[in-house]
């Protein structure tokens, strides 16, 4: 109970955490002793320059790479102990955004998000057909559900891939860069979109951004990742309002982005 009577709100549950998580490829250590708690119900932006190891990082998440050292629990399951069937269940409840929305390019929009329901479900044609439809609609994408993947724009493609990671109404959502080859006004509105969506089914979202405007317009927990290592974590007011210098200049656009891609 806080001062004057008015009942304070506990802090959420973290529903991904890692621990001193580690990973290289060859001689490149891209992650260096990771330490971060992302809250459940609420939208996350792991931000920092390219090369930080941002992506990596995310693809720990849902069993794509396993850690050199540390862990990696999600909903309270450790990722990398799980064997390959239980990591299909774990990617049921997670549905992920790649940069160019990963669809499948042989197949029209609705099959594409026919798919997982097909591959994952036993509901019947016309219950797919009604969640498709819906999800398009949704993303402001209805009536393009007969359209191939190459006719359409590279915001309409990241809109096709939000709709599909949205069939399974998975817990977790996660983008990755989703702003990545966007102009400023499309990012807003794939934003405003995020946002809404999360709101509408509570569920917790992932987003990793170099994009500081965009990041911070989206987030309410914010993590900010530089060389495989976080240098800072907490609310948005209180990663904005930081008086660390590293956290500073990156808000300000001032870190120079090393050579090699995170």
């Amino acid at each position: 109970m806080a001062a004057g009577g008015t009942t304070t709100k506990p802090p959420p549950s973290s529903i991904i955490r890692c621990l001193g998580v580690r990973k290289a490829f060859g001689s490149h250590q891209v992650l260096n002793g990771v330490d971060c708690d992302l809250p459940e119900g609420q939208i996350s932006v792991i931000m920092g320059p390219s090369g930080a190891g941002k992506s990596v990082l995310l693809r720990h998440f849902v069993g794509l790479l396993v850690p050199d050292a540390g862990d990696v629990v999600v909903d309270g399951r450790h990722v990398p102990g799980l064997r390959e069937h239980e990591l299909v269940e774990l990617r049921r409840n997670m549905g992920m955004l790649f940069q160019d929305g990963a669809l499948f390019s042989s197949m029209s929009l609705y099959d594409n998000l026919a798919f997982p329901l097909r591959q994952h479900t036993r509901k019947s044609d016309l219950e797919i057909d009604e969640i498709v439809m819906g999800r398009l609609a949704e993303v402001g994408l209805a009536g393009t559900e007969k359209k191939m993947p190459n006719e359409l724009s590279g915001e309409m493609r990241k809109r096709a891939g939000f709709a599909r990671a949205l069939v399974l109404e998975p817990k977790i959502l996660l983008f990755d860069e989703p702003e990545s080859g966007l102009d400023p006004s499309r990012t807003a509105l794939l934003c405003k979109l995020i946002r809404e969506i999360q709101r509408r089914y509570r569920s917790t979202v992932v987003v990793t951004s170099h994009d500081t405007k965009a990041g911070f317009a989206v987030a309410d927990h914010v993590v900010v990742l530089n060389r495989g290592r976080v240098v800072e974590q907490g609310s948005r007011e209180q990663v904005r309002e930081s008086n660390r210098e590293f956290t500073r200049q990156f808000i300000l656009g001032a870190v120079e982005r090393p050579p090699f891609e995170s």
